[in-house]
């Protein structure tokens, strides 16, 4: 079995402008960079780096229908909806909290939704061993009311109830390392025992206000949420010692029947949205971590979705990194900042600090 990689043109014309030079956006005419800092190239070059590597030879490259109204309903609510559709016919806007789009905005975000729909219904029904989805825009600040932190639709959420919608999938661990906390998904599911939602991320970066460890589940659903907010400067060896002393045991003790991460790249030393250190070996490692938690608890049913990262020029590496890993590839494409960021990885008297404060964290969320 392969594995796949699921992609759309479509949706890297996802802009905030609404001209490019004197003609207005939308139909065929492909928007210019605007600005925005989600922007199209570090997903661009990430498909392009797996195409120049040679590795994109041994994925299932493949498209996706957009996701359906049905499938928009099981997360969202309709008058968000509606508005959201409405704003999108009449050229474009914003709906939220830093969330521009153009015209067809809700057609791409819909698209971007069915990228993550189809790799996780494909991998939960046992089509392909694993799967990414290369989603534009993201999803994971947005709540089933509430567009946020450039993410328009839960892409995630409506993946696994689409999913669990056809009885293909029940317990449900979702993994959340974007930098940014995952506050949409963790408000989509804080109540439902059936889904287990982690977030590591960097402490009161964004949102500012979400992403506390005490936050920990609802009254029906107590300890299926799993916050772990890190310090700034938080490197390669802080990120595996919070995977190997919480994720891993919380995994294990959920037992879920399916894994999806939020795989976002600004963790990643460089990243102009993030203070930590993380490299393209840092997630190597997570992602090798997960698959052996996928193999040992779900029959490796695992799909990653992208979310965020803005590094054009390390997005790429850190993508690929991971794919080499996902796919099981004999195709190494070394990391040209390496020695760069490894030089910059924090010291003794920092890693002894990051220690105390995830064993902090382990008093509060392992049981």
């Amino acid at each position: 079995m392969t594995t796949a990689f699921y992609w759309d043109e479509r949706c890297f014309w996802h802009a905030g402008a609404h001209y490019a030079g004197t003609m207005p956006v939308g139909g065929f005419v492909q928007p210019l960079p605007d600005g925005l800092p989600d922007g199209p190239e570090t997903k661009r070059r990430f498909l392009n780096l797996l195409h120049v590597s040679g590795l994109a030879r041994e994925l299932s490259l493949r498209g996706a229908d957009p996701a359906t109204d049905a499938d928009l309903a099981r997360v969202h609510a309709a008058d968000y909806l509606a508005r959201f559709r409405a704003v999108s016919d009449a050229g474009g806007g914003e709906i939220g909290l830093r969330t521009p789009f153009g015209p067809g905005g809700f057609e791409i975000a819909v698209q971007s939704a069915g990228l993550a729909k189809a790799a996780i219904m494909d991998v939960a029904r046992g089509d392909v061993a694993n799967a990414y989805a290369l989603s534009r825009p993201p999803g994971h600040h947005c709540t089933a009311d509430w567009a946020n932190g450039f993410c328009l639709l839960n892409n995630i959420a409506i993946g696994v109830e689409a999913a669990r919608g056809k009885g293909l999938a029940n317990r449900v661990a979702i993994l959340d390392w974007d930098v940014h906390h995952g506050n949409g998904t963790e408000a989509i599911f804080y109540d439902r025992a059936d889904t287990l939602t982690i977030s590591v991320h960097q402490e009161r970066n964004y949102p500012v206000d979400t992403g506390e460890a005490a936050d920990q589940g609802g009254p029906s659903a107590p300890r299926s949420n799993v916050n772990i907010p890190l310090p700034q400067g938080s490197g390669h060896a802080t990120y595996l010692d919070a995977f190997d002393r919480i994720v891993a045991p919380r995994l294990r003790d959920f037992a879920p029947d399916l894994i999806v991460v939020a795989c976002g790249f600004d963790a990643a030393a460089g990243d102009p949205l993030s203070h930590t250190l993380a490299t393209a070996d840092t997630f190597r490692q997570m992602t090798r971590r997960t698959m052996a938690l996928a193999d040992a608890l779900c029959g490796g049913k695992l799909v990653l979705v992208h979310e965020g990262g803005y590094s054009e020029v390390y997005v790429p590496f850190c993508g690929h990194a991971v794919m080499e890993e996902l796919s099981g590839s004999a195709i190494h494409v070394p990391d040209p900042l390496a020695a760069t960021y490894a030089a910059r990885q924090p010291g003794a008297r920092f890693d002894a600090f990051a220690r105390d404060w995830v064993d902090d964290l382990v008093a509060t969320l392992v049981p």
